[in-house]
């Protein structure tokens, strides 16, 4: 047999006797293109993101307020939250003065206030306010897009309320009656219908500028031009609750999305080199000593951590340098955050040293692994354009928490006690996870 062909056979022989490297090399690949499928909403009827928490607090009487209140939750995207919960488990409608402490915990990141002036009388106009926390520029376009979409689907109706009002002020009751009556006689002689309908339309605001908005333009227009002109008479008070003094806002955001996945692959790639120090023979040498497997392992645990801080610090300092991140100013609590997320990604490494047969399956189960969990951790992407499902799965990886950390000291500038939420989690991912290392290290042969 040609030698070329023997060697061929040689080659499939070998890779069909690794089971690992034929899940890499097939299963992996195909899970991910499942997992970006279902991020990306591929075929998906609804290719939205979903579930994007909303605050709304309705401070006005005016029918037209709730009816954009269930406008609001009747979007797909948004997740609307109305109601507050207190410490037994109470609930009370939200009121503007909660919206600040909510935002600032993370609770949600976007809120809209319907004041009690919702429709102006003063001057034709609608008076709106919209609080954010824009901690992720491109969810937080997609939030305010469709946030305008919703609220000019309403405006129309609220518009006419406004001029209806200003101009009771100018001409009483008696002469806004007669000039509606007149108006709606001489639009039921022309073209039809019930003349007491179209007052009653009318009083209510409804000039059929909603089918100018939804249906279509009018001739000569199109639907923009029309909400351009809406855009004119909606006052909006942007209120930006945290990071408005962010020096560099965008790079800010994405830091610790960065930060993380380095991290991840720095340590999981020392953690590994037990495979290396195994095959050259240290591991007998050392164990020839008064040394334990337990020291080996938790020494190895203490190098990460020092590891991983020494490189989260060097990658914020240079984000500093090149960007202008305000690093020096939460100096202290950064660090707290850096040894915490260190410390969750070396026991990640150690698992996967601890649950890898050869060192080739220990770097492609952690390549899938930790593309994995920054795709849905956060480190790419918003999490709230993943769908529900997936968005659960998200709050149990480390990626997930280490990027609220960072999030929380460099956005939020957050203190030491706010912070301690998202340090707990890491810690319990932490112990759980080396917890489970060290057992299977000592059950295993690495040291044999």
């Amino acid at each position: 047999m040609n030698p070329i062909l023997v060697l061929l056979k040689k080659d499939f022989s070998l890779l069909l006797r690794d089971r690992t490297s034929i899940a890499l090399t097939f299963i992996v690949p195909f899970a991910m293109i499942y997992l970006f499928g279902q991020i990306f909403h591929v075929n998906s009827s609804d290719p939205g993101p979903s579930g994007i928490p909303v605050a709304v607090v309705n401070q006005s009487d005016n029918p037209a307020a709730a009816r954009l209140v269930l406008a609001l939750k009747a979007e797909k995207s948004f997740r609307v939250l109305t109601q507050y919960v207190n410490p037994d488990k109470t609930t009370r409608p939200l009121a503007e003065e909660d919206l600040r402490p909510l935002m600032r915990a993370d609770e949600f990141r976007f809120a809209l206030v319907i004041p009690r002036d919702l429709v102006r009388t003063d001057e034709i106009g609608v008076h709106l306010k919209v609080y954010s926390n824009p901690r992720n520029e491109i969810e937080s376009e997609t939030v305010n897009g469709l946030l305008q979409k919703t609220l000019f689907s309403n405006v129309p109706e609220l518009l006419g309320q406004s001029m209806q009002a200003r101009a009771k002020a100018y001409l009483g009751d008696a002469r806004l009656n007669r000039f509606n009556t007149s108006v709606a006689s001489a639009v039921a002689d022309a073209f039809g219908g019930a003349r007491d309908r179209i007052r009653a339309s009318m009083e209510r605001g409804n000039f059929g500028l909603r089918r100018l908005d939804s249906d279509g333009a009018a001739p000569g227009d199109s639907t923009r031009t029309v909400r351009d002109a809406l855009s004119r008479v909606v006052k909006v008070d942007d209120i930006q609750v945290v990071g408005k003094d962010i020096k560099s806002p965008a790079a800010t955001q994405l830091v610790g999305g960065w930060a993380i996945q380095f991290l991840l692959f720095a340590l999981t790639a020392s953690a590994t080199a037990l495979f290396r120090e195994k095959e050259h023979g240290i591991f007998d040498r050392v164990l020839s000593a008064p040394v334990t497997r337990g020291d080996i392992l938790w020494s190895k645990f203490l190098y990460g951590i020092c590891l991983g801080l020494i490189q989260l610090l060097v990658l914020f300092l240079a984000g500093e340098l090149l960007y202008g991140i305000d690093v020096a100013g939460e100096a202290v609590n950064l660090v707290v955050v850096c040894v915490f997320a260190a410390a969750a990604c070396t026991s990640f490494g150690m698992l996967i040293a601890a649950v890898s047969p050869t060192p080739d399956s220990a770097r492609g189960l952690s390549t899938f692994a930790i593309l994995l969990m920054s795709a849905i951790g956060g480190a790419w992407f918003p999490v709230s354009f993943m769908p529900e499902v997936i968005q659960r799965f998200s709050k149990l990886t480390l990626v997930y928490w280490s990027i609220e950390g960072f999030s929380q000291v460099l956005w939020a500038r957050a203190t030491l006690t706010e912070i301690l939420p998202i340090l707990g989690y890491l810690t319990l991912m932490t112990a759980v996870v080396m917890g489970f290392s060290v057992w299977r290290f000592r059950k295993g042969r690495i040291f044999e």
